[in-house]
């Protein structure tokens, strides 16, 4: 294959989780709850979709293990969030850092080792990429073209209304936060059952925020965000095609580089804060709601 074709492969590859979990903070963002802990899910679900493919052989049962994980941890936020009314920013950072420390501790004899992974079908694709690429475009008919979608739409942007309509708001966001939390499980399963085949301690490595900043630069669109995914997906995959060749870039500068544009990312939205109404930000998000 040529170089660019190569690129464009690592790209997909390297993208991939990203996706997962972007698609699943967007519905959670949709009903109104942000999910800083992206991060800790995608982790905890790499690992438990490691694990389970290592004892047992079948990378399906990792891959549904992955997703549970990320769903058990998401769980625990939705009762944070909707339930107790805690501050989501600080539940989502919380369970950063359990997801991580769990992660590690429960890993740590488990660093270096193989599993068994999903094999390519196309062009080095598995069938993960081809089905987190036809995800992306059910969750957008899903969200602008179903009575379900439009109702969580309506909880995210006005709960107090949503609930004088008759909608359960409580229950649409417990919904929308745990599968939420299922993708970021899958995405996190995906690094070590496809990506890297492996355990590595804090192997998500910042994904899980990259994905949080996906979302703002996706507009919460399901389809931009597959063009986001795989752009910064390139930038991971270049970065590390750099590193192999040896270029005289200093190694840390490169792995700055897809966190620099995340960043840069959330700078212009932050100015220009007109712009997130456009793009389709959730009236009420980050906002607890109770009733009266």
């Amino acid at each position: 294959m040529s170089m660019l074709l190569l690129t464009m492969v690592a790209a997909v590859t390297a993208g991939t989780s990203l996706l997962l979990a972007t698609l699943g903070e967007i519905i959670s963002e949709k009903g109104g709850v942000i999910n800083l802990g992206l991060e800790g899910m995608m982790l905890m679900g790499a690992l438990a979709g490691f694990a389970i493919s290592h004892y047992t052989g079948t990378p399906v049962l990792g891959l549904v293990a992955g997703g549970l994980a990320g769903g058990l941890l998401s769980v625990i936020h939705a009762v944070l969030v909707v339930t107790l009314n805690c501050n989501q920013i600080v539940s989502g950072l919380a369970l950063v850092i359990m997801g991580t420390g769990l992660s590690s501790f429960m890993g740590q004899r488990m660093i270096g080792q193989t599993t068994p992974g999903f094999k390519p079908i196309i062009l080095d694709f598995d069938v993960i990429t081809f089905i987190a690429f036809a995800l992306a475009f059910v969750l957008r008919g899903f969200l602008k073209y179903t009575r379900w979608g439009l109702n969580l739409s309506s909880v995210g942007h006005n709960p107090e209304a949503s609930d004088t309509a008759g909608l359960n708001v409580f229950r649409i966001r417990y919904i929308a936060v745990i599968s939420g939390g299922i993708l970021a499980g899958l995405g996190g399963a995906y690094l070590s059952l496809v990506y890297t085949n492996m355990w590595v301690d804090n192997m998500v490595a910042g994904k899980g925020w990259i994905a949080v900043a996906l979302v703002i630069f996706s507009g919460w669109n399901p389809i931009r965000a597959i063009l986001g995914s795989y752009l910064f997906g390139g930038v991971l995959a270049i970065t590390m095609r750099m590193q192999a060749v040896g270029t005289q870039v200093p190694v840390y500068l490169l792995l700055m580089a897809p966190y620099l544009v995340t960043i840069f990312a959330l700078i212009f939205f932050t100015v220009f804060e007109n712009l997130r109404a456009k793009f389709g930000a959730p009236e009420s998000l980050g906002l607890p709601y109770s009733r009266k």
